[in-house]
């Protein structure tokens, strides 16, 4: 059995997709989240302030499922260059430090509205 995850406290998605879906109960499966606000508005800055945007969605989508950070099994980041890697991970640290979830990270040629970060997310229902 499976549901979409939809909240108002993170930003609508930009395609045919849902911000999440809901498997069997237990896993939640979250699209890539970039640093649009719930607004619709795009976060201004550097790779810091992108990446604590996409972490405040990810948080966002998660608590609309009665989750959080701390249920994060494994993240996908994805970069539009590696030389960004060692500032986005002092931020992802500060969100994910002691949880530790599985991660992959990916440079990429473009990222959708031509954002400089995106992470998704497989975490566990509370």
């Amino acid at each position: 059995m499976k549901s979409h995850i939809h909240t108002e406290n993170a930003p609508q998605p930009i395609g045919p997709y849902s911000q999440g879906m809901a498997a069997q109960g237990t896993f939640l499966f979250l699209s890539g989240q970039i640093p649009l606000k719930a607004d619709g508005t795009m976060v201004e800055g550097e790779i810091k302030e992108q990446t604590h945007q996409v972490i405040k969605n990810i948080q966002a989508v998660l608590a609309s499922e009665n989750s959080d950070l701390k249920n994060v099994v494994k993240c996908t980041v994805f970069l539009k260059d590696m030389n960004n890697f060692t500032a986005m991970n002092e931020v992802f640290s500060e969100y994910f430090g002691e949880i530790r979830p599985a991660r992959s990270t990916v440079e990429v040629a473009r990222l959708p509205k031509d954002v400089d970060v995106e992470i998704e997310v497989i975490a566990l229902r509370a």
